[in-house]
């Protein structure tokens, strides 16, 4: 039943944002911005952590996600270290993501030529 949740959880997320891209004139990098503040407000609110236990890959893979697990990394660190641990932490949960798009990105680049 797991696979079934994460697949409805996902697939609204992709829903919603198809219906923004479809019926506004926000650009795809303004939705996703939107996505990535709106995970991190369920996350300040501790709601987004019952979407992932409802839904489990489902709910971490969309890019809400990535600010759920920005938010909770610094919000985390920042119980331990203070004000300062708010910068620390923040790329805690969320730096081999980062680190393998930068590579990947990197890689491609060098493969294939953009068009002009």
């Amino acid at each position: 039943m797991i696979y079934l949740y994460a697949f409805l959880f996902a697939g609204l997320v992709c829903l919603i944002g198809q219906i923004i891209l479809d019926n506004t004139k926000l650009t795809p990098g303004h939705i996703t911005t939107i996505f990535v503040v709106l995970g991190t407000l369920l996350d300040v609110f501790d709601i987004y952590d019952k979407f992932v236990l409802f839904a489990g890959g489902g709910a971490l893979v969309p890019i809400t996600s990535f600010g759920h697990l920005l938010i909770h990394g610094a919000m985390d660190t920042a119980s331990q270290e203070g004000f300062m641990g708010l910068v620390m932490g923040m790329f805690d949960l969320t730096a081999s993501g980062i680190t393998s798009a930068i590579i990947f990105s990197f890689f491609l680049a060098l493969i294939f030529k953009p068009k002009d």
